[in-house]
């Protein structure tokens, strides 16, 4: 069935930009054209339309997103079976995490009590949504390291370990409106650069470049912007300042 871009909008629930935008980068062409030279899509380019959407839903960059469906090997019933898997443990993770919330509710009401292995339960520190863009700009043994330590961690030890990280990002919200560079603000920058260490190996070019993804992928902004509005600005100044300081 040929369906016009229009249409094609209207069926997914997306915009007819973005489709655009799709053509334009290579991610999804349409079959055919008309004789007025406007987009024609077939029930094969909506089938590749829907993996897009559900690899993008899972965290994939489209550039990535391009690589795997564009490979020759690519075959689209592994990749339901896959995306179905990684779906059914995001949603185990989030009945967790909603009804760890239901708990903490009661708990803070004195309806309950809760020890404090439950009001972390549903967290998983040992996944990283950033980490294909991380191995595409620190490379594979970095990113494998990094892991391999997060897993050898306890339960426990990664609960302390995200803790830690939130108590940091706290700790740098109240600092925001402080120079970068100011001695307050790189005490605490050191705070987080060794705690970045702690899980990984951080050169300072990486860091420096990690700050740099707070600002430029807008997903680490939202969720670092959550501590305090400009926060992710903030870390990205300090963390260059703190890099050139100590190379």
């Amino acid at each position: 069935m040929a369906m016009t871009v229009k249409q094609v909008a209207d069926i997914v629930g997306i915009s007819v930009r973005t489709l655009h935008h799709y053509d334009e980068i290579g991610l999804l062409e349409p079959d055919a054209l008309s004789t007025s030279g406007y987009r024609i899509y077939s029930d094969n380019d909506l089938e590749k339309l829907q993996q897009i959407l559900f690899y993008k839903e899972l965290g994939f960059p489209l550039k990535k997103i391009k690589e795997i469906i564009n490979d020759p090997s690519f075959n689209r019933q592994e990749a339901l079976e896959l995306q179905r898997k990684m779906l059914l443990e995001r949603r185990l993770r989030l009945d967790k995490m909603i009804a760890s919330i239901e708990k903490t509710i009661q708990y803070t009401k004195g309806e309950i009590t809760m020890s404090n292995e439950e009001k972390f339960e549903g967290f998983d520190f040992s996944r990283n949504p950033y980490e294909q863009e991380a191995r595409e700009r620190w490379g594979d043994e970095a990113i494998d390291a990094s892991n391999q330590k997060i897993g050898n961690m306890t339960k426990k030890e990664q609960q302390a370990l995200g803790e830690e990280m939130n108590d940091i990002y706290r700790e740098l919200a109240s600092l925001r409106d402080l120079a970068p560079e100011a001695e307050q603000s790189q005490a605490v920058i050191e705070k987080w650069y060794l705690l970045l260490n702690k899980m990984g190996d951080y050169s300072l070019d990486a860091f420096k470049g990690l700050g740099q993804m707070y600002v430029e992928d807008e997903r680490f902004t939202k969720n670092i912007d959550q501590f305090g509005n400009g926060l992710a600005k903030f870390m990205r100044d300090a963390m260059a300042v703190y890099t050139d300081n100590h190379k």
